[in-house]
């Protein structure tokens, strides 16, 4: 078994190599002719992910579990959850069968509630937000391809869980990279990788999420497994059991009044009774 999996393992790189050789054979493509591959690349896989159907969705609720994990990798929550958003720039996520678990961000602002009630989201858990949402691939796919500054570069051939696939590279002004790799027979995008440096401390950040198992719904293609690991240590692993589009979700539901109400449901704002001794 050992041999055969070894066996497998040279003649995809052999393919590789004689890919990669045919490509280069072909002559090195000029960075106009890269970028325009590029961005063929990406039309192909925002028509396998619906064309029209997946650019039309304005707001999405998923629901399934979600595993937590610490930074050597062990296990360390699985919940069931509930994931609303409206886009472009508004996410609502409800822990637990109970749902008294809440974090609600809209653009620039953010709440949480739990046991203890409603609070403020911390500057630092907004900044994280916002940064995911330049970094997510529905966004880009939808809102950013023709933000001024934005290069494309055809990434070239490549084997990746054990499917041939093309990359391509996006790199934004503030020089976060963005790698897609998309399946050479689906078109649908099996991984993203992200590539940032701390604008601080210079260090070099990756962040790799993988799609997988992916369902037509309502038109999009949609990955029902999600995973995301952040320098070579695994973040979480989203398993969906159903998504829904276009809904209806309406802006209010995402506000901070929406999570007071929801503590009133909950029994929080009642006042505990005084006890009296007599």
């Amino acid at each position: 078994m050992r041999l055969r999996f070894a066996t497998l393992g040279f003649v995809a790189a052999l393919g590789l190599f004689l890919a990669t050789g045919a490509h280069a054979q072909e002559g090195v493509l000029t960075p106009a002719q890269s970028a325009a591959k590029a961005k063929h690349l990406i039309h192909e896989a925002i028509e396998a992910l619906g064309g029209q159907a997946y650019l039309d969705v304005r707001d999405e609720t998923c629901k399934g579990s979600v595993a937590f994990f610490g930074f050597h990798n062990e296990l360390r929550n699985y919940q069931t959850v509930i994931d609303y958003n409206l886009y472009p720039d508004k996410e609502r996520t409800e822990y637990s069968s109970k749902r008294n678990i809440i974090d609600v961000y809209n653009g620039d602002k953010g709440w949480s509630l739990d046991r203890g009630g409603v609070s403020v989201m911390s500057a630092a858990n907004i900044r994280d937000f916002q940064n995911g949402l330049q970094r997510d691939i529905n966004h880009l796919f939808r809102y950013r391809l023709n933000d001024p500054g934005l290069e494309f570069r055809y990434g070239g051939p490549d084997v990746v869980d054990l499917k041939q696939v093309d990359w391509v590279d996006v790199t934004d002004p503030e020089h976060l990279s963005i790698r897609i790799a998309l399946d050479n027979f689906s078109h649908l995008p099996i991984r993203v990788i992200y590539i940032s440096r701390n604008p601080k401390t210079h260090e070099r950040n990756e962040e790799i999420e993988y799609f997988s198992i992916y369902h037509m719904v309502q038109g999009v293609n949609t990955p029902f497994q999600d995973t995301r690991t952040r320098n070579g240590n695994k973040v979480y692993q989203f398993f969906v059991r159903s998504c829904s589009y276009n809904t209806g979700l309406k802006p209010d539901f995402f506000t901070r009044e929406s999570l007071e109400e929801r503590w009133k449901q909950l029994g929080g704002n009642k006042k505990k009774k005084k006890k009296h001794f007599f």
